[in-house]
């Protein structure tokens, strides 16, 4: 068989994936994804006018830093997603080494905004980019949008930029021209954060800048309330139920809000009440998705380290006058979003009881449903994946793949149909059957590929331990069960009538748990992957069963002393 008759093949194989994947786009969505297709994105654009001016000399508060993995290294070094780099110029613009997700963060500037670099800096990096990235990946909307909040909170920061009369005008000319960009190439192929993002970043900048074009950009308020109604769900949780999306979003929108309030007179009607009463509930939202350590859990596409930590975003929101619950939430259900958050002493779990979501956009879900994050006494024991890279290649097939998680695979088989680095074609059919504010809930899922079968899981939470029961009803040949450990924790494992895992912490004083796992399953252990940042891998244990059927196979975890010997 010739070459091209075996990717004749292999594409005529794939269309019934294509075809799952395109169906469920929204309307306006596929005519702008064809549209994409045959012209790709939209060029730069000049904006009509001139004498354009900062309209706003400083915010209502100060902003918060750049994310933990945006660094300055040095005079003229930065890194940002453990990838150093030196400051760009020229050519280094176009690089495509370090892959699409580290070129959009080049392109956002976000690391010139680090307290170390000098004013002098900034303005050369900008310069040159101005001079020198007429056209490219920089002007994609997405690294557009958030290059000019970047832009913003420096002009409007003082002592952060310094700038002679050319130099004012020539970022002041481009910060227009970028502005009508942006506005003109809505992300409306892709929706989701993309598409909310690009019009906070669209008002933000008509907010910022006084020209005649501004009010067409400020008049885009009215669709990003829309958006913000569509996309932010009744309880709090952002639609595609990443929690570090979730803060990247939310840190965008008190931005937005911080303008409003530093000029109320340029802000549209209704704008400032709109952000404030969303970012109220995502703030609630944030907070149950986050562990006792004050971080969020891993799921879907989440990593450590790339978004604005909730106590962070918390504070900011005070400044901003906005109503923050002080205290830690206990058992919370999020039951558009998909999550629930069961608290009992010591113990906090996190579970995921939805499908991939939104259904026309799920580009950043993982093969999740029922899996669960677990930490004793502020420690996490057991973690999802996280993620690497969004390259594709096998450390993105690891991180969305349904053995990364804490659930159930059935006889090998993925819960949702995951290809490419952010595609999925057929789905699971998950839902949340069952909660009580005692620290009690029960989900369940069919994979998108076995209807037949159905995974029914039971989540129990209290001061004396965690329970999981798991139910597999209908045909099943293999049913693999895994609990990721995460790598602060040494995992000794017994066999035997009466499986047991010990796990004991490397920290001092040490903490001790030790888990009770069901006799049907052959249980072993494994060495598994761990991306807690993008760029980072780890590796951690990972607790593996095996069994032909499971009917309230029961997993339960409790608390043991240091030096307590694993219960025989």
């Amino acid at each position: 068989m010739t070459r091209s008759v075996r990717n004749l093949a292999a594409a005529m194989a794939r269309v019934p994936t294509v075809l799952r994947t395109v169906r469920p786009l929204r309307a306006r969505q596929a005519i702008a994804q064809l549209h994409h297709a045959l012209f790709g994105v939209g060029k730069p654009r000049a904006c009509p006018g001139d004498g354009a001016r900062q309209a706003i000399a400083h915010p209502a508060t100060p902003y918060l830093p750049p994310a933990a993995h945006v660094r300055a290294l040095g005079p003229g070094r930065y890194a940002l997603l453990a990838t150093p780099f030196d400051s760009p110029r020229g050519a280094a613009w176009t690089a495509s080494e370090h892959g699409p997700l580290f070129a959009y963060h080049l392109h956002q500037h976000e690391y010139l905004r680090c307290e170390a670099v000098t004013p002098a800096e900034r303005a050369a990096v900008i310069a040159d980019w101005i001079q020198v990235h007429r056209a490219g990946v920089g002007w994609d909307p997405h690294p557009t949008g958030l290059r000019l909040i970047a832009w913003g909170k420096l002009m409007t920061t003082p002592g952060r930029l310094e700038l002679g009369g050319a130099q004012e005008a020539a970022l002041l000319r481009s910060f227009a021209d970028q502005a009508e960009t942006l506005s003109r190439n809505l992300e409306v192929r892709l929706q989701a954060n993309h598409l909310l993002s690009n019009l906070l970043c669209v008002v933000f900048a008509g907010l910022l800048l006084d020209l005649p074009a501004s009010a067409a950009w400020r008049g885009r308020a009215d669709r990003l309330a829309e958006a913000l109604a569509d996309q932010i769900r009744p309880d709090g949780g952002h639609e595609e139920r990443s929690p570090m999306y979730h803060a990247l979003l939310l840190e965008n929108v008190l931005d937005l809000l911080n303008l409003c309030r530093a000029a109320p007179d340029r802000a549209p009607a209704g704008l400032a009440d709109a952000l404030a009463e969303a970012a109220e509930r995502m703030l609630t939202a944030l907070a149950a998705l986050a562990h006792d350590d004050g971080r969020i859990a891993l799921f879907a596409d989440s990593a450590f380290d790339v978004a604005a930590e909730p106590a962070a975003l918390a504070d900011y929101a005070r400044r901003l006058g906005l109503q923050v619950d002080p205290d830690r939430p206990g058992t919370v259900c999020l039951p558009q979003s998909g999550y629930v958050r069961l608290a009992g002493g010591d113990w906090l779990l996190i579970a995921s009881v939805a499908p991939p979501s939104p259904p026309h956009q799920p580009g950043h879900a993982h093969c999740d449903a029922l899996a669960f994050e677990l930490s004793v006494a502020g420690h996490r024991l057991v973690t999802d994946t996280g993620v690497f890279e969004y390259v594709v290649g096998p450390r993105r097939e690891i991180a969305r793949a349904t053995a990364s998680h804490a659930t159930l695979q059935i006889d090998g088989e993925e819960q949702a149909e995951i290809w490419s680095a952010h595609r999925v074609g057929g789905r699971p059919e998950v839902a949340l059957t069952g909660f009580s504010e005692a620290g009690e809930a029960e989900a369940v899922c069919r994979g998108w590929s076995r209807r037949a079968t159905l995974h029914r899981r039971r989540f129990r939470v209290s001061a004396a331990g965690v329970e999981i029961e798991d139910f597999v009803e209908g045909p099943a040949r293999e049913i693999v069960s895994r609990l990721p450990i995460a790598p602060e924790f040494a995992v000794e494992l017994t066999s035997g009538a009466e499986p047991r895992a010990l796990c004991r912490s490397r920290a001092h004083p040490p903490l001790s748990v030790e888990i009770a796992l069901p006799a049907a399953f052959a249980w072993r252990l494994e060495t598994g992957a761990y991306y807690p940042g993008f760029g980072r891998a780890l590796e951690r244990s990972v607790l593996v069963g095996v069994a032909s059927q499971c009917t309230g196979a029961r997993t339960h975890l409790r608390r043991i002393a240091p030096d307590e010997p694993l219960a025989r």
